[in-house]
């Protein structure tokens, strides 16, 4: 017969195998951590040269921005998260998104009595384009949701509402229902509601 360990002996024994196993986790977290930190921050500088390398195409095309902001995002940065800061020094961006939400609000309340603060994106899209002219910065229907999502922080008031395959957006402090969800979508799917 084998002779186990179950004296204090033994006890203490575990007790210091355990004590050196977590240590060594530890340290290993701590190594691992170190390593991610490096990675990031050089994937943070290369993402700020990039930047700053095609700064024009990012400012001036709606496609490129939405696919560098996608790239941005999958690594936890925004840079639409201040107006002041690397990134909006570097490319504009906060000034483009903050102007643009002007712009939208304006857009809204001129319309307003007439759609009752609900405007389809695409309307919206179209109107301000038409006030911005024709030598103003490419704005695309992605850059207008983002404005937009920017000006919920102002409170109540601004929501992006889907209906069917597109959006209407909602300028008036209003909770909509399901039911007017539902009458929405139909007006949307038919061209009238009875």
């Amino acid at each position: 017969m084998h002779r186990r360990g179950v004296g204090a002996g033994a006890i203490a024994k575990k007790k210091l195998a355990e004590a050196k196993y977590k240590e060594r986790g530890t340290v290993l977290a701590e190594d691992q951590l170190a390593q991610m930190s490096k990675q990031l921050d050089m994937f943070k500088s290369n993402l700020e040269e990039f930047a700053s390398k095609h700064k024009q195409e990012i400012r001036k095309n709606p496609e490129f921005r939405v696919q560098f902001q996608d790239m941005c995002a999958t690594i936890g940065v925004d840079p639409l998260a201040s107006g002041k800061g690397f990134w909006s020094e570097m490319l504009g961006v906060g000034d483009f998104y903050y102007e643009l939400g002007v712009q939208i609000i304006e857009v809204c309340l001129a319309l307003k009595h007439r759609n009752g603060g609900l405007i389809t994106l695409e309307e919206l899209h179209q109107q301000v384009l038409k006030g911005r002219g024709k030598f103003a910065q490419d704005v695309s229907q992605d850059d207008l949701i983002r404005a937009i999502k920017k000006l919920k922080a102002l409170g109540t008031g601004f929501g992006i509402i889907p209906v069917g395959g597109t959006y209407l957006i909602q300028s008036v402090p209003a909770e909509l229902n399901m039911d007017h969800t539902v009458v929405l979508q139909l007006a949307e799917k038919n061209g009238y509601v009875t």
